[in-house]
């Protein structure tokens, strides 16, 4: 364990639903009997995964089981899931707020965490006063936190506010402070999850900022909890993928979050069988077809280049009629935005039409992508605007000799003069 920061072990959290214990004095008591001998607990036989979307028929939920990681010193270690994997119950443990069922966490130096509004903060003390708290807490004395307080308050940005108790704080403000000071007392470990939501663009791209100093200068270890990919891409090395309590994939940051993305429902293909009148829009548009399909080979890659086509009724005759095409990737950049003026002389038809696009190959970066349709009148008035309508995959092809998923929205083959003097 030289490098090793943290190393988690068959880790396994069981909870009770509606119950605060098992439910029954004996219920406790056969629990503390089997750990008395060395055994299972009892009731995790029946303990079920926790999916959230469909009914069990055990009152005992694995909220985490069989979780196996191990965390270098100086790595950022991202953790993506949905909502309910998970990921937050593993940080408690690893921040000693709720102990496991099962399973041992080897951890190497100090821990400080942050993992919702205010946490560790006395809502009866100042901030200057909940700074020393902390501080203390992280084992350092008065002198260590003293030299610390100007950064920690510059950072916040409340210095205005930092001697008035943080029960009178906004939650951007808590927040601003709570992380100022989880980041500044130099813990070994740093623990952040989602709370960083509540501040502005600004604030958060401050926090990245420092997470990533702390890492790469101070050589401190950081686990980061994020629903924002386009932020574990750029803070961190490598991540896990958790599904209903479990670790199911480990690896770079771009190939987990390539895997999380992957692991949605998308459809290439969209067609509508049945009468028009029942086919989704409005009395204006109804769509009856839309496809992406590879322009050389049978699948979508990054040499494949693609072609996408839609077919809809339209019900509106005598406008100029325009639909526009908007492309965005699951960080929720936009591709692009694009239209095509159907009819230009007030002399649409009532329907059916057919609008196809290319895009050349080597022009988007593997990776999953979602069409988004807005059909127009005189390139004002919205006449339908369909979200996600459909969502493909771009798939990854070896550059040289880098099979690795690359960063970036586009892809372009692009050709270099070299030359030497």
């Amino acid at each position: 364990m030289s490098n090793v920061a943290i190393k988690v072990e068959d880790l396994g959290k069981l909870y009770r639903l509606g119950e605060i214990g098992t439910g029954t004095l004996s219920h406790d008591l056969n629990r503390a009997w089997a750990r008395l001998r060395g055994k299972e607990d009892p009731f995790a036989k029946i303990g079920e995964t926790n999916d959230r979307t469909a009914k069990g028929g055990s009152d005992f939920v694995w909220s985490l089981k069989d979780v196996n990681f191990e965390v270098q010193q100086g790595e950022v270690l991202g953790i993506i899931g949905r909502n309910g994997a998970g990921k937050s119950t593993l940080l408690k443990i690893l921040s000693k707020v709720t102990a496991p069922t099962m399973g041992r966490i080897k951890v190497r130096g100090r821990i400080a965490s942050l993992l919702e509004v205010g946490t560790g903060f006395h809502p009866e003390l100042t901030g200057r006063e909940n700074i020393f708290l902390n501080g203390a807490i992280l084992g350092m004395n008065k002198a260590e936190i003293r030299s610390k307080f100007d950064e920690i308050v510059d950072f916040s940005g409340v210095e205005r506010y930092i001697d008035t108790p943080v029960k009178r704080y906004s939650s951007g403000m808590y927040v601003r402070l709570a992380f100022a000071v989880a980041a500044f007392l130099e813990p070994e470990i740093l623990i952040v999850d989602e709370v960083l939501a509540v501040g502005d663009a600004e604030f958060q791209k401050k926090c990245l900022g420092r997470m990533k100093n702390v890492s790469v200068n101070d050589g401190r270890t950081v686990l980061f909890v994020s629903h924002n990919m386009a932020a574990v891409k750029q803070l961190c090395n490598r991540a896990l993928v958790m599904q209903q309590g479990k670790n199911i994939f480990e690896g770079t940051q771009l190939e987990a979050v390539s895997f999380y993305q992957q692991s949605g429902d998308t459809n290439s293909y969209f067609e509508h069988l049945g009468p028009v009148e029942t086919a989704p829009g409005n009395d204006n548009i109804r769509l009856l077809k839309f496809e992406v399909t590879a322009l050389q080979g049978e699948l979508l890659t990054v040499s494949s280049g693609i072609r996408f086509e839609v077919t809809f009724f339209n019900a509106k005759p005598g406008i100029n009629l325009d639909v526009t095409f908007e492309l965005r990737n699951t960080d929720e950049v936009v591709v692009f935005h694009h239209g095509a003026l159907i009819s230009q002389h007030d002399d649409s038809r009532r329907g059916v039409y057919t609008v196809a696009g290319t895009l050349p190959a080597h022009t988007l970066n593997a990776g999953n992508y979602e069409f988004k349709l807005i059909f127009g009148e005189n390139q004002r008035y919205a006449l339908l605007v369909a979200d996600d309508v459909v969502g493909f995959e771009v798939l990854n092809e070896s550059l040289g000799s880098n099979s690795n998923i690359l960063p970036g929205v586009i892809r372009p083959d692009l050709k270099y003069k070299i030359s030497f003097l």
